[in-house]
């Protein structure tokens, strides 16, 4: 990496491939079991599967124990922590590592268009991968994506016109890191920016909804999320 390495963990399906890969990113979570597991589910669909540590400036896994458990404050001051490195310079240069790293292996597809998903915090980071690799990133989701649109001049919807990719956003309820007023101006650029995409709120599915360890997990939401990131996924990269 830029500042020392990353840890990761790489999920492909049996047999000789080769296969399209996809970089799957994180919660703020980290990497854990239910990522995993979600890895895993993806790479018998057909794909090779990166999932890198994106917070490796600061820890490894776990990067953040008993989430769900810890008191607000606490938990607010190790948010700080982890994001407080990943300036978007620092995400667009590590998404590009990401990425060689993921076609390098033997078993990607050689030449062929990869996928990348993020969840909750990086949803953006998906966008920013798709936006410095726009001849290679060929489908991009988010879902309950936070801060995709904010106020400043690097908001990660401003870097639409940069993609070439299939994009999919599916937002949670009554978010406040993405908001109904930001999810409304997300869709006037994607609508604006005029390639393909879709954008959709999950009713009564609230931010973290597709994770299998958070509490507000939300199994029929999930699984037709699951679905939705399928149908991309092949759309894009067959």
């Amino acid at each position: 990496m830029p500042a020392g390495s990353a840890d990761a963990v790489l999920c492909r399906p049996e047999g000789a491939g080769p296969w399209p890969g996809v970089l799957h990113l994180t919660d703020i979570g980290g990497i854990r079991q239910a990522h995993r597991d979600m890895a895993l589910r993806l790479a018998g669909e057909g794909y090779v599967v990166l999932m890198p540590n994106v917070f490796h400036r600061t820890a490894r896994p776990p990067v953040l124990e008993n989430k769900h458990r810890t008191p607000p404050e606490a938990f607010q001051k190790r948010l700080e922590e982890l994001t407080a490195p990943l300036t978007p310079e620092a995400i667009q240069n590590d998404s590009v590592v990401y990425l060689e790293e993921l076609v390098r292996q033997a078993c990607v597809r050689p030449g062929g268009k990869v996928g990348v998903v993020g969840y909750c915090y990086t949803g953006a980071v998906a966008l920013r991968a798709a936006a410095a690799r726009p001849e290679q990133v060929g489908a991009a989701a988010s879902f309950h994506g936070g801060r995709l649109v904010t106020d400043t001049r690097d908001s990660p919807h401003l870097l639409l016109p940069r993609i070439r990719a299939r994009l999919y956003f599916g937002h949670a309820v009554q978010d406040r890191s993405m908001p109904e007023e930001a999810i409304h101006t997300l869709d006037q650029a994607l609508a604006a920016w005029g390639g393909k995409f879709e954008s959709e709120v999950y009713a009564g599915a609230y931010h973290s909804w597709t994770v299998p360890d958070s509490p507000v997990y939300n199994r029929p939401q999930a699984e037709r999320a699951y679905s939705k990131l399928r149908e991309l996924m092949r759309s894009a990269l067959a």
